[in-house]
């Protein structure tokens, strides 16, 4: 007998196939634009968009900002996740 929370489990997973489905079908092919091309355009254009002047940083703050965020978000939450397990044990 399925309960509320069976239902609950495969819409969420069939929610998140559905979205992993589309994004593989939306996503760019790999060499599109080459990676020559992306190189070349960040370094000629790294002080005038961003204001940085090293390209490293640029890079990671300024055109991944968002990614960086995401990084951020995971490194946080798994010391917290971390933090609350050696809690638990404590006691």
């Amino acid at each position: 007998m399925l309960t509320k929370r069976d239902y609950a489990a495969v819409a969420f997973l069939t929610i998140i196939t559905v979205f992993l489905m589309f994004s593989m079908l939306l996503i760019h092919p790999f060499g599109s634009p080459n990676a020559s091309a992306m190189d070349q355009y960040i370094i000629d254009n790294t002080v005038e968009e961003t204001g940085a002047n090293n390209g490293v940083t640029s890079v990671v703050f300024d055109y991944r900002g968002f990614d960086t965020l995401g990084e951020a978000t995971v490194l946080f939450t798994a010391v917290a996740g971390v933090i609350m397990i050696f809690r638990r044990l404590k006691k």
